[in-house]
């Protein structure tokens, strides 16, 4: 078929997998056999790739580099909420939870310590800087909230 429509095809990226058995990556998607947590029973579904997982923070760590604490705290936090709502709008298939949970828990962490750089204060920021001013009085994305929102969950 391939011949026929005059395509080559890159035998170094090309491979046949068995999808029962095997997983394989695509457009930043883990295609392969998930679980479903309450009834145990395995289907054929997608989850966001370790990659494009180990990107995202990547990119939030680039964010709140120490070099950047001459920038504004709500200029970072609308930058990270860009992120962060861009990265949840594509993936929001297949089982996000863990996923989102990764990334939330890795923004706060490393939102908290830029606060500290910034403001020259020693320690993580956990009780100088809580959820609750994260969220409440910067306006930080929670991911894991928004899977309320999320088509399966209206059904």
């Amino acid at each position: 078929m391939m011949a026929n429509l005059k395509l080559t095809v890159n035998d170094d990226k090309t491979h046949l997998c068995q999808i029962l058995r095997e997983r394989f990556d695509f457009l930043g998607y883990t295609f392969g056999r998930c679980y479903n947590r309450e009834t145990g029973r395995a289907y054929l579904g997608t989850r966001p790739s370790q990659t494009s997982i180990q990107r995202m923070v990547a990119s939030i760590t680039q964010e709140t580099d120490r070099r950047r604490t001459v920038l504004e705290a709500e200029f970072v936090v609308g930058r990270l909420n860009r992120k962060l709502i861009g990265w949840a709008n594509y993936f929001c298939l297949g089982p996000v939870s863990p996923a989102y949970r990764a990334i939330n828990t890795h923004v706060t962490r490393r939102l908290r310590r830029w606060l500290c750089k910034k403001h020259k204060v020693s320690g993580t920021g956990w009780a100088r800087y809580p959820n609750q001013y994260l969220y409440e009085k910067l306006g930080l994305i929670n991911l894991p909230a928004r899977t309320h929102d999320l088509p399966w969950a209206k059904a």
